[in-house]
């Protein structure tokens, strides 16, 4: 917990107790076997400037309370807004009856995988100033200061910055008597500089990442800003005028900026149980990985060791209990190269004979259901790993990859094919000069089977995302990937440029 603040008054003025009780008390009597009761508070603001000036600003609250239940071994869900006694003890009604009228189309019981009980417990995230306590006028300006450092730069045409931030508050509590409230901050600050040359442009963006910190980010607690912006000028100029690469088999080094979304898409999604057991196959997808190659599918070489950590610092899905009330907790997902666990909440952990929840269930507000959501997966350094000039150092002929931009991953997490923002040549062990149009294509145990070298720590950067899309309806989560950066031997590049057929 994070001892340097409280829970947002504003929250703890909600009656979340007398509303609990109401809910748990009115499913207990109508027989439900668990309940659980829900009240969030999610507060996000938002900066959009052009060229140093500001073209809009919201800040949205919404606030809400939901009530889930299983009744006969069905689930029953049901959201309000309505603070009151009464409209708490409708929702439970509501839920049961959605119960009743879904028993008929369910499966197997439900039956949530036990849990130990946390009594009325507090857990707060790790930054030193909410974002929100900053004035917009602060905050516009700080952006815009950014920006003129990249206006005033050569080539740079136009410069658009966004900065994200959000607060978010939750209470839970169930009918075995656990008792959560949290408080969580994140920010991203984010910008884009762009440069028109004859008949075409081009674009670079910071690689600054969403980060589970306030505003502390924004003036020189975890990224260099000052530094990133004193070189993306000139880098975005190499790239304009960079040559295109030609297709072929490379050596890549890939840094963190970039290897964080292929771990998101093919490690991330491809782990999740509800997906293996082909529950999400309807939207999402399903995953090669299934339950029956668990301990046995060879994921990668022996330098692959992945976890999922609820608890990683200023990580974007770290949290002290989940939405089913499951203390946070670091697993195994890929050791030494094989895939020995998934990411599960109480019923996948149940159904899959799992014995425990690692704490992965989520609702990105109160108005939805919570699923089995992604946990800060990430790649380990190794502990006396090289420097990124010592992998560099080691490739005759390859390329230096940073940055996300696209991606393409079919829909069981198998194959796909990834671009990015920066590109550099690499000949014999030194970089010599950038490229452009470069897309790496694998599968993803082809891919990881080939990683020959994690870095060191020095080279460990946590990436992520604000928005993980998962669900129907379809629901947003932050998550944070940490990775070093690594070697990959004989990877098939792609002309992208070629490819759509310019």
């Amino acid at each position: 917990m994070n001892a340097l603040h409280e829970i947002d008054p504003a929250f703890r003025a909600l009656p979340a107790r007398v509303l609990a009780d109401a809910a748990l008390g009115r499913a207990r009597e109508l027989s439900a076997e668990h309940a659980d009761f829900r009240l969030e508070r999610v507060r996000t603001g938002r900066l959009r400037l052009r060229d140093g000036h500001l073209e809009s600003s919201s800040d949205e609250e919404a606030t809400g309370l939901a009530v889930r239940v299983v009744h006969e071994g069905t689930w029953g869900f049901a959201a309000g807004i309505a603070r009151t006694a009464g409209a708490a003890r409708a929702l439970a009604e509501q839920a049961v009856a959605t119960a009743r009228l879904s028993r008929p189309l369910r499966g197997d019981p439900v039956e949530p995988a036990g849990e130990p009980v946390h009594d009325d417990v507090t857990w707060i995230s790790s930054y030193t100033v909410n974002p929100f306590d900053v004035q917009e006028a602060e905050r516009a300006e700080r952006m815009a200061e950014l920006s003129r450092r990249l206006l005033t730069a050569d080539g740079v045409d136009h410069v658009d910055a966004v900065l994200t931030q959000v607060i978010e508050n939750k209470f839970y509590a169930d009918t075995a008597g656990t008792m959560t409230t949290q408080q969580r901050v994140r920010v991203h600050p984010e910008l884009t500089a762009l440069t028109i040359g004859a008949g075409s442009f081009s674009t670079m963006r910071t690689l600054a990442p969403p980060t589970g910190r306030g505003w502390e980010y924004l003036t020189g607690t975890g990224w260099d800003f000052d530094a990133e912006l004193a070189e993306l000028p000139e880098l975005l100029m190499a790239h304009a005028t960079a040559p295109s690469v030609e297709p072929g088999s490379y050596d890549l080094v890939i840094a963190p900026s970039n290897l964080w979304l292929t771990i998101h898409e093919s490690i991330g999604h491809a782990t999740e149980l509800d997906r293996a057991l082909g529950h999400e196959a309807a939207f999402a997808g399903t995953s090669f990985a299934t339950p029956d190659r668990l301990d046995s599918l060879r994921y990668g070489s022996a330098a692959m060791n992945v976890t999922g950590d609820r608890t990683a610092g200023h990580g974007l899905a770290t949290i002290g209990y989940d939405d089913e009330g499951v203390a946070a907790q670091r697993f195994d997902i890929v050791r030494d190269g094989v895939l020995v666990g998934y990411q599960l909440n109480r019923e996948l952990a149940r159904a899959g004979r799992f014995g425990r929840s690692n704490g992965c269930a989520y609702a990105d507000s109160s108005g939805r259901v919570p699923l089995q959501r992604m946990a800060n997966v990430s790649l380990r350094p190794a502990p006396d790993g090289p420097s990124t000039e010592e992998l560099i150092s080691g490739v005759e002929h390859g390329i230096y990859v940073e940055g996300d931009r696209s991606w393409s991953i079919d829909m069981q997490r198998f194959n796909f094919q990834f671009t990015g923002q920066r590109f550099h040549r690499i000949e014999h062990g030194r970089l010599a000069g950038p490229l452009r149009d470069v897309a790496y294509q694998a599968t993803t145990t082809d891919f990881w089977g080939s990683m020959e070298a994690v870095g060191g720590p020095a080279t460990y950067v946590m990436g992520g995302s604000f928005g993980c899309g998962k669900g129907q309806p379809g629901q947003s989560a932050p998550v944070s990937h940490g990775c070093p950066a690594a070697l990959f031997r004989s990877v098939n590049v792609l002309n992208t440029n070629r490819e759509g057929g310019r």
